[in-house]
């Protein structure tokens, strides 16, 4: 059940962290590694705590369900873009991750134009352990550039690693899902094209008989 108020903390806290996102970023570029990471470890906690006091004081709204999710790509979405144009995060994961988004966000507008129906996007487990790993190695990132002697190659490795591949199977059953429910569109079309031409046989048979 959403709330009717529009103008509430929870939604308040999620603009706020889309608001931090420029200043991220210019203190990246500038440089700034250790007000960079506050920052950025700030805005990834408010992202659960939006959502606990939504949840808490059932202020929940339709304009929180859309901007909640679209704050944590544009966070971490600008995230990969700067680190790997810097040259701190691996082109091949950046890609992975904005491709991931990309071909989400394109394919479910495709199916609108198609069927004429939004499709609801619920997050999955699989899209969580994506975004904890992506999140992980942001901050593993910023970290390093904090302080440099922070660097454990095995744990910066896997986490890449561990990344790439949830990010990968994330995509992939976003797409899945999409696949199902579009047959699921196509049945229920099907279904009602064929009532709809019984009822109209019906009529004509009702009409000679008469």
């Amino acid at each position: 059940m959403f709330s009717s108020s529009i103008l509430n903390l929870p939604n308040l806290i999620t603009l706020l962290r889309i608001g931090a996102i420029p200043l991220f970023l210019i203190l990246l570029t500038d440089e700034r590694y250790t007000e960079a990471l506050l920052v950025f470890v700030v805005a990834g906690a408010t992202d659960s705590l939006d959502g606990a006091i939504a949840r808490m004081t059932n202020t929940r709204t339709a304009l929180g369900a859309y901007i909640d999710p679209l704050a944590d790509k544009l966070l971490l979405v600008s995230a990969f873009v700067i680190l790997t144009f810097l040259g701190f995060v691996p082109h091949w994961l950046a890609i992975l991750v904005i491709s991931r988004d990309v071909i989400i966000l394109v394919g479910f507008a495709v199916l609108y134009f198609i069927t004429g129906h939004s499709i609801t996007i619920r997050p999955t487990f699989v899209g969580k352990v994506s975004t904890f790993f992506q999140l992980l190695t942001v901050t593993l990132t910023l970290a390093v550039l904090h302080n440099p002697s922070w660097y454990f190659p095995f744990l910066w490795n896997a986490t890449l690693v561990l990344a790439g591949g949830a990010v990968t199977v994330s995509g992939l059953q976003y797409l899945w899902r999409a696949l199902l429910w579009l047959n699921q569109q196509d049945q229920q079309g099907s279904s009602s094209a064929s009532a709809e031409h019984s009822s109209h046989r019906e009529e004509e048979r009702q009409q000679y008989s008469a």
